[in-house]
């Protein structure tokens, strides 16, 4: 007999309830803010409805399902099943927070405040909720396939992310490496530089766009579900052993950017997932591209 499928309830710790952790109580976390200039009314508003929106999506899960939740800070211990139906309730960086520890499993996006997050990822409202949770198990259910980037390390390490991966160096300093196309004997070029991004569709509203538009790229962004990537190299510095002939360019399914790593210490992480990070040294080599999963984003 197959399993009931599982609502996971994917959500972030609220501003508020930081403010308590830190400061004990809401009068000495209202005092605190009051010191600065700013309210706590309505950091307590918004952590109410975020308290609402997250009861009125549980509520709306099907008696005969299962369920689940976990907080954003806890993904990379949680383990997702095949039969999973993801919900994330928040903002629209929660579903790229999630989107990484996915393998094709559907996610329902809910946004727990309207008019202040821009709504790409987190499309719907917490009354959609029940309809929503029995599309997204229907055969043949609407759901946008968006195009994910991958790392992929010499010694098997993965990561995966839905807006960009950025390779750098661990503080600031000078990430030192070998750069060019996943082709066999293909040339590649020594650089140093303060980091390589590689982005997606939707990625392209946010940091992979900022340096898009700081290069004036000709460039053309990819859109959410087109199967291309693109690829910038930040501040690339030209000397005697170094160069910058190669620092942007476009990847589509089945072509590669390999990175052979010429640094004591270099990390590679996903979607602003610092504390999800590979760590890669002297000699390793990471290869990026499309990955073959893409995130299931019901509409």
């Amino acid at each position: 007999m197959s399993l009931a499928p599982r609502a996971v309830l994917v959500h972030r710790t609220t501003e508020y309830e930081e403010l308590l952790a830190r400061h004990g109580t809401h009068g000495q976390a209202a005092f605190f803010l009051t010191s600065r200039g700013r309210s706590i009314e309505e950091v307590a508003r918004r952590h109410e409805r975020t308290r609402r929106a997250l009861a009125d999506v549980a509520a709306a899960v099907p008696l005969q399902w299962r369920r689940s939740r976990v907080e954003r800070q806890d993904l990379d211990r949680f383990l997702f099943a095949p039969e999973d139906v993801v919900v994330v309730v928040g903002q629209d960086g929660l579903v790229a927070n999630a989107a990484k520890y996915l393998s094709g499993q559907p996610v329902v996006g809910i946004d727990t405040d309207p008019g202040r997050n821009p709504g790409v990822l987190v499309r719907h409202r917490p009354a959609d909720a029940a309809a929503l949770l029995r599309a997204a198990v229907s055969p043949g259910s609407a759901a946008d396939e968006l195009t994910m980037v991958e790392a992929v390390a010499d010694d098997t390490q993965r990561l995966l992310a839905l807006n960009e991966i950025y390779l750098g160096p661990p503080g600031h300093q000078t990430a030192r490496y070998r750069l060019g196309p996943d082709v066999a004997d293909s040339p590649t070029e020594p650089q140093a530089s303060s980091g390589v991004l590689v982005g997606t569709g939707t990625g392209a509203t946010g940091w992979l766009r900022s340096l898009w538009q700081e290069r004036r790229s000709p460039l053309t962004l990819p859109g959410p579900t087109d199967t291309r990537l693109l690829w910038f190299v930040r501040e690339a510095w030209p000397s005697p052993v170094t160069g910058t002939s190669l620092v942007s360019g476009e990847l589509g399914r089945g072509q590669g950017l390999r990175l052979t790593v010429e640094s004591d210490r270099v990390v590679v992480f996903g979607d602003g997932m610092e504390s999800d990070a590979l760590e890669l040294t002297w000699g390793q080599t990471v290869r990026f591209g499309i990955s073959p999963t893409s995130l299931r984003l019901t509409v």
